[in-house]
């Protein structure tokens, strides 16, 4: 007689769940020499791989394609947005809507208090989202990119 205890899945076999290896990559990475050769010898911060201008230059250009695009729909919602209460005011004015102004106040205040009580409660949540994506280590370690990024957004804002 064994200590060893029926398990319904790994032990059944006609299941058709697979058990799977968890590999560690450190070791696999020491094991096997082609994996350092394709990779780099450590996969650590983007400055120790390349020079500053090449950095300099990745981070101007990502930025500047975020910033450019972060223009053109910007533009679009403004006009969106714009284009709708023109509407709603003409058609206000042409009498095919009837607005009733004190309601649309009162539910405007109301939405105001529940985005204020929201508001105060959310900072903590962001807060602690930003600690788990460490983003402020990341741009720590890769200053020259992240530099060259926020450059880069500027310009594709202006563009």
């Amino acid at each position: 007689i064994t200590d060893k205890k029926f398990h319904p899945i790994l032990d059944d076999p006609e299941s058709e769940d697979e058990v799977y290896e968890v590999v560690d990559l450190t070791e696999y990475a020491r094991r096997h020499q082609w994996w350092s050769r394709v990779f780099g010898s450590n996969s650590g911060p983007i400055a120790e791989k390349y020079s500053v201008a090449t950095q300099i230059m990745m981070g101007g250009v990502t930025g500047w394609c975020a910033g450019y695009v972060f223009q053109r729909v910007g533009k679009l919602a403004a006009t969106a947005v714009g284009g709708g209460f023109l509407l709603l005011q003409i058609a206000n004015h042409s009498g095919y809507v009837q607005v009733d102004w004190k309601k649309v106040e009162k539910d405007v205040n109301k939405a105001k208090k529940r985005l204020k009580k929201k508001a105060n409660k959310a900072a903590p949540e962001i807060n602690t989202f930003i600690e788990e994506v460490k983003a402020t280590d990341f741009i720590k370690r890769n200053i020259v990119v992240s530099s060259g990024f926020v450059g880069g957004f500027f310009l594709g804002l202006a563009s």
